[in-house]
């Protein structure tokens, strides 16, 4: 056993240190100045570029060597690797959202680490069609709702649009009430308060940011993610049984166990997800003048496609790998002690206080804030892209307030009726597993919608999606409909 954890503990070790130092030389670039940031960090994003060139099958010259900034966060902005990440890794990162820490949490207290094995089926399923949503959009220049209102069935796209919208809703409350309650854990004070703000803040980031400078902001918050990757490693994980519990999969006949199961499959693969995904590739044609659809301009389709997996590909990985580590910390401290009845993310950062110490314990509640400011506007967002795509209104996150009122009214009232759910005396635990049905039973047409286009050349000319990414995709509506179908089996017994 010892020589299975000294491997996992070195690397743990490195990135430890990595995503220290890293923290602490963005710190002392804010209140400090440029050059200590950029002697302490520069080495490592130095060697994250020229392995990025090297992969590329680029040799970065001395010249090109020369003329690489040296402040840190100007050459982070600037690497390769930054620029294409976008779309893709924050939706990733919005899918960690504060309800999904609960459902990573709840499974790792109640099934310790035999039920981590279902990340590892989820990510290449997740990374399908999350890629096969950029696509549409990419592609078209629309999004998903826009092209199955003009190639489809209207009167379907507003039954699903119900649907999503009331899902997310319910996710926005839960989302800001576990907010509230992580920061009421931290320094104490009136919950209803921090619900009110914390609405507001994020519907005023939506409404009064430029896209431009607003999805930088998210890109940034994606690193709120990193307090889980910290807090599995000041806790106690026996490496050999993580190991085992993630790489060979364990099945139960109990019904709660499925129940289980199919919540990671509902948390992972959610429809607000493709929606926000495709419409943010959208976004950036309008962004950057040089693209453009690539039914119109089919040249830019090779760089394009590329960029989009990379996106894709590292936003669900990081997804996942935040998803697996919250379930670690769960499986190796609540688990191991008994705790096995956990309902929400703040219930599980209190229940580890007394077993992790409050170092585990503050950096566990301070990434439900950061999550949670990250997963609400992409939340609101998606259900607005969603109704004014299927009404024909202008929207996008570029427009002023005044060019896209409805749109961005949409935000607010979404927002708005999440902050309501809070304060009424609906069930929160309830609330989050009627959402989880609802989003398996809106993910299922969604996602075979999302196929019949990606697969229609009418639609899609030359890029439309085919071979192993179409089979792929078909699988993913399978399983999410077998999933849906469970749920509701389970439910009723």
């Amino acid at each position: 056993m010892a020589g299975l954890d000294q491997p996992w503990f070195t690397l743990g070790v490195l990135v430890a240190i990595s995503l220290f130092a890293t923290v602490t030389a963005l710190a002392i670039q804010y209140f400090a100045g440029k050059s200590l940031a950029s002697i302490l960090i520069g080495p490592f994003v130095a060697a994250v570029e020229y392995s990025f060139f090297q992969s590329a099958g680029h040799q970065m010259t001395i010249s090109e060597k020369s003329r690489q900034p040296n402040d840190f966060v100007t050459r982070l902005k600037q690497s390769r690797i930054f620029r294409a990440l976008g779309p893709g890794l924050i939706t990733g990162a919005a899918d960690d959202d504060p309800s999904g820490i609960a459902t990573y949490s709840q499974a790792g207290a109640k099934f310790g680490f035999s039920i981590t094995w279902t990340l590892l089926f989820t990510y290449p399923l997740m990374a399908v069609i999350q890629q096969i949503s950029a696509r549409i959009g990419r592609t078209t220049g629309k999004g998903i709702a826009a092209n199955i209102r003009q190639h489809y069935s209207n009167a379907a796209l507003q039954c699903i649009l119900f649907l999503l919208v009331v899902a997310n809703t319910i996710n926005i409350g839960a989302d800001l009430g576990a907010m509230a309650d992580a920061l009421r854990l931290l320094i104490g004070g009136p919950t209803f308060l921090y619900v009110l703000f914390f609405g507001a803040f994020c519907a005023a980031l939506e409404v009064f940011i430029p896209y431009s400078r607003y999805v930088s902001y998210l890109k940034w918050l994606t690193f709120a993610l990193f307090a889980y990757f910290g807090t599995v490693l000041v806790v106690t994980v026996p490496w050999g049984e993580a190991a085992r519990g993630f790489l060979i999969p364990t099945l139960s006949s109990k019904a709660e166990f499925w129940t289980v199961v199919v919540a990671i499959f509902g948390t992972t693969i959610s429809p607000y997800l493709f929606f926000w995904q495709a419409s943010q590739e959208v976004e950036e044609i309008k962004n950057v003048a040089a693209r453009k659809p690539l039914v119109k301009s089919p040249e830019q389709g090779t760089d394009a496609i590329e960029r989009i997996k990379v996106d894709t590909y590292i936003g669900m990985a990081f997804s996942n790998l935040v998803a697996l580590a919250i379930m670690f910390t769960s499986a190796a401290t609540l688990h191991a002690a008994g705790t096995t009845d956990i309902q929400t993310s703040s219930q599980a950062a209190e229940a580890l206080k007394p077993i992790a110490g409050p170092f585990a314990f503050a950096i566990f509640t301070m990434g439900v804030v950061g999550t949670g400011l990250l997963a609400v506007p992409v939340l609101a967002g998606s259900a607005a892209y969603g109704i004014g795509e299927a009404f024909k209104w202008p929207t996008g996150l570029d427009r002023k307030p005044k060019k896209a009122r409805a749109f961005y009214a949409t935000i607010v009232i979404a927002t708005l009726s999440g902050i309501a759910i809070t304060f009424s005396p609906l069930d929160p635990i309830k609330a989050l597993f009627w959402s989880a049905v609802i989003n398996g039973l809106v993910a299922v047409p969604v996602m075979a919608m999302m196929m019949f286009i990606s697969s229609n050349k009418r639609i899609m000319g030359k890029f439309v999606v085919t071979g192993i990414l179409r089979a792929v995709g078909w699988l993913t509506t399978g399983v999410m409909a077998a999933a849906s179908i469970v749920l509701i089996a389970t439910s009723a017994v």
